[in-house]
């Protein structure tokens, strides 16, 4: 990944960290890595976990971000998010899977993508 990919990913991921912020969620976790992958943001409010993929672009020029979350990625995540309650003893929560898409500044949220 260049150096521009990356300021273009941590930007996404700081816009979409204070999104769920202003709503009453606290960050848990953050680029949390594994063998597996890596979780992006891992956020949580009252018995909720939220997994968060954060996919952000300049411009639509190479499609929109929410079509580089495939089958196979949310397969992933759901592993991963699951790794994650276990390694971190969160036993009792409901566990939700969102995709952040961010097309310059512009944020959007898809809630519950992993049902």
């Amino acid at each position: 990944m260049n150096r521009a990919n990356a300021a273009r990913g941590r930007f996404g991921e700081d816009l979409a960290a204070g999104w769920y912020l202003e709503r009453g969620f606290v960050m848990l976790d953050r680029n949390w890595r594994t063998r597996g992958g890596e979780l992006d943001l891992v956020v949580g409010r009252d018995d909720l976990v939220v997994v968060c993929e954060v996919k952000a672009r300049a411009t639509l020029a190479y499609g929109h971000p929410f079509e580089a979350v495939t089958p196979a990625k949310l397969a992933r995540l759901r592993r991963l998010a699951v790794q994650w309650l276990r390694d971190h003893g969160r036993h009792d929560v409901r566990l939700r899977l969102d995709v952040v898409g961010i097309v310059g500044t512009r944020l959007e949220v898809l809630e519950d993508v992993g049902a």
